[in-house]
């Protein structure tokens, strides 16, 4: 027990090294929460384009540019990504490591949340669009009024899922210079020569988290059935 209390103090209190995890941790929560937000609007759009196709022919140039996307973007491992946007894209480094790993991790969960939202547009019956336009609303509209608030609420735990997902992805920023979670960890390491205790400790935060939003998911999904339910 005084052995782990000593670790304890030598990694963490000891000249405040416990403030490489807190900075990492924000850095990871700012990363995780951005790139989920631009991943859900990018996905939205390459859903919408492949479903139009799917349904009416349309967009075929879009379509087949969006195919393309998602292929390279999921058939490649997002470090490589982040590399590419680091070393060659952002070469002047007028952009922040942040900044870029929130680019990476965005475009890189985009091509996923397209899929999510594309089963989820898919989902609704085809009644709902016909019932849209006999009403005279535009394709458009019967997307915007009808379709896409009923496929959001089905795909929402997926979507709650993906940014769980992110959280633990982004452990890999530290390849572009980003001073996230596990870079703090191996921060810490590097100062104390300890390898166990930061990243168990590091590993422990990763888990209470993951534990945390899945939790919130799994209340989220029972409320989602309950309010069908009562629908």
């Amino acid at each position: 027990m005084e052995n782990i209390i000593n670790a304890l103090k030598l990694n963490l209190i000891k000249d405040n090294r416990y403030m490489y995890l807190v900075d990492g941790l924000k850095n990871t929560m700012i990363i995780t929460l951005f790139a989920t937000i631009i991943g859900i609007i990018l996905g939205l759009i390459i859903a919408l384009i492949r479903t139009t196709y799917d349904n009416t022919k349309k967009l075929k140039v879009l379509n087949a540019i969006c195919q393309v996307y998602i292929t390279i973007i999921r058939g490649t491992p997002v470090v490589i990504q982040l590399m590419i946007l680091f070393f060659c894209i952002f070469t002047s480094r007028n952009a922040s490591g942040v900044m870029i790993a929130i680019i990476g991790f965005g475009i890189n969960s985009s091509a996923y949340v397209a899929e999510i939202f594309r089963s989820g547009l898919m989902s609704i019956d085809v009644g709902q669009m016909e019932a849209g336009r006999s009403l005279g609303l535009s394709y458009t509209k019967t997307l915007r009024y009808i379709i896409i608030p009923q496929a959001f609420k089905v795909v929402l735990p997926a979507l709650c899922n993906e940014f769980i997902v992110l959280i633990k992805e982004t452990s890999v920023a530290g390849y572009v210079a980003v001073q996230d979670l596990t870079k703090g960890g191996d921060i810490i390491r590097s100062r104390t020569y300890d390898a166990w205790t930061p990243l168990l400790i590091v590993a422990g935060v990763y888990l209470l988290l993951t534990c945390i939003f899945s939790s919130f998911v799994k209340k989220l999904e029972v409320s989602l059935r309950k309010n069908e339910r009562q629908g």
